[in-house]
């Protein structure tokens, strides 16, 4: 009996000497897309993640980006009740925004034992785990009537969505080729971001009379239905893939015969993509039939990864703080959440019910309408990175460098100081409400394009093992923007909006996004240098084979 597969597994794609230069060359015969060879080169295995129906793909990656929104709206959304939670638990505004401060500070400290779990014991437990886990946050905190109980309950759900901003990641890593994952990447973004319009529900929810409590009673009932769609749609992603190395011909001679082969006009217009429309595996191949779906509910893979040592990845985690890619996320991310966003957070919210405004508390999270429109333009612009890139890359005969995606972020670079220094002078001038509006959108749409492609670029160019980068990524950027945060406040009101929001901040932003041209024209010799480096040799020791790509 035949055995069908998806993908050509004859791909002569093979990553070069250099982490981060990848030859995706095609011979004649071969699928491409964006005239690119596949890369990772999948197996002939009906169970390989690499050759599951998009179907499958698409609703895995719904629900890992789906729980990254539910976890960041409920993370965030609660800004707008810091003035109740003041009144209420009899506490200054400083202390009650460390119901906000203190959880964003968890969320990424889950990272180092969820990473580690889902690396040995698989994805999918791991993932129904933290749902479990909070889905009981968050049903503790909609019954806490004191400070510390709510703190405590904010934690508790805060820690275990976590991993909620690594196993995107992941799970695009496992599932999707080196071509898709600029968009597949910005889907994640898109639903991290949008978490962050979590404010303007909790607005919508205290307009029309409803307490702070009934917002976690709306996260718990999404909760629910989300743990339900991912127990029975969340296949196992742990695959033990073995490398192939590159054939000197095509897929003549081997037992794999393609049945049938299409070509397709790709998002480009003029760039034709081939690709077999479905392949069949002769009987003596001797490979596993796809299973069921009853097996595909298994709550635990078939196999355990035992090559992870639990226990020492967190440590080896920080020696990635050396490479400057992932360093670069690292301040990208914290500084985008802990000086913009937490300055719109927690700003806006406050100016808006004063003079001359006098905007009524229950509108004061409507600021998140601007947020939505940021990043709905830039929706559109998804796939501008995999396209980019692949031109870049038919022109360099077919090699891929990891700096090629980063052209699209030369225009955000320069948007987003913009779109602060604007809100800045709209706090401390009292400009007409819309500048605020102006202000965050902006710098949420450049915001995306730094959330996706440092992301994707980090990942791209530096060998290394893609757990142990995410536990320090997420640990990183939730200190800094916790630093940047916990104290906001009470620097704004010190100091005054010019000297903080615009004269401190504006320029630490502008520092960071400046390192895109540093990467794009030194970027290749940064990545010679460390892969020549004892860094690299260290890293090569707990090395996945395809991880790092």
């Amino acid at each position: 009996m035949a055995v069908t597969i998806r993908h050509d597994p004859h791909s002569h794609a093979h990553e070069e000497s250099i982490p981060g230069t990848v030859n995706l060359a095609a011979k004649e015969g071969e699928e491409t897309h964006y005239g690119q060879a596949l890369f990772p080169v999948p197996s002939a295995d009906p169970n390989d993640p690499l050759q599951w129906t998009k179907f499958k793909k698409h609703m895995i990656m719904f629900c890992a980006c789906a729980f990254s929104f539910l976890g960041i709206s409920a993370l965030l959304g609660p800004a707008v009740y810091i003035g109740l939670w003041s009144a209420q638990f009899n506490v200054d505004p400083n202390t009650a925004a460390g119901l906000v401060n203190y959880p964003n500070l968890i969320f990424g400290f889950g990272s180092v034992v969820l990473v580690p779990l889902y690396k040995r014991y698989g994805r999918r437990p791991v993932m129904l785990l933290s749902l479990l886990a909070y889905i009981g946050g968050i049903i503790g905190a909609s019954q806490s009537t004191t400070y510390g109980g709510l703190l405590g309950w904010r934690i508790v759900h805060a820690f275990g969505s976590g991993v909620c901003e690594a196993l995107p990641v992941q799970l695009v890593n496992d599932i999707f080729f080196l071509h898709e994952r600029g968009k597949k990447l910005g889907w994640y973004t898109v639903a991290l971001c949008l978490g962050a319009t979590g404010p303007m529900f909790c607005g919508f929810m205290l307009a029309a009379g409803y307490s702070w409590n009934f917002f976690f009673y709306v996260e718990l009932a999404f909760a629910v239905a989300l743990l339900v769609l991912c127990f029975f749609f969340v296949e196992e992603s742990l695959y033990f893939r073995a490398p192939v190395a590159p054939s000197g011909g095509s897929s003549s001679g081997s037992n794999l015969e393609v049945v049938t082969s299409s070509a397709t006009t790709t998002a480009e217009g003029d760039e034709k993509q081939k690709q077999p429309a479905t392949s069949e595996l002769a009987d003596d191949a001797a490979l596993p039939a796809r299973r069921s779906w009853k097996q595909q509910l298994k709550i635990f893979p078939d196999e355990f990864d035992y090559t992870c040592d639990f226990w020492t990845m967190p440590l080896r985690a920080f020696t990635h703080l050396l490479v400057p890619s992932t360093f670069w996320v690292i301040s990208t991310y914290g500084i985008f959440i802990g000086l913009c966003g937490f300055s719109f957070n927690f700003v806006f919210p406050m100016k808006i019910v004063q003079p001359p405004y006098n905007w009524p508390e229950t509108n004061s999270g409507l600021s998140a309408i601007a947020t939505f429109i940021g990043f709905g333009l830039a929706l559109p612009l998804l796939p501008a990175s995999d396209i980019l890139a692949a031109k870049l890359t038919r022109r360099n005969g077919g090699v891929r460098e990891a700096e090629m995606r980063l052209g699209i972020l030369i225009p955000a670079a320069f948007v987003a100081p913009a779109g602060q220094v604007l809100f800045g002078m709209a706090a401390a001038k009292d400009l007409h409400w819309i500048c605020y509006f102006i202000a965050i959108g902006v710098t949420q749409w450049a915001g995306y394009f730094f959330f996706t492609l440092t992301l994707a670029y980090a990942v791209d160019s530096h060998n290394a093992n893609l757990s142990e980068m995410l536990i320090i990524m997420n640990l990183g950027k939730q200190a800094i923007s916790f630093g940047f945060s916990g104290e906001l406040l009470n620097w704004i009101l010190k100091h005054g909006y010019i000297t903080i929001v615009v004269a401190a901040f504006v320029p630490i932003l502008v520092v960071n996004n400046m390192m895109v041209f540093v990467f794009m024209i030194w970027g290749k010799r940064i990545r010679v240098m460390m892969a020549n480096s004892w860094l690299a040799r260290f890293h090569g020791k707990s090395l996945v084979q395809g991880e790092g790509h």
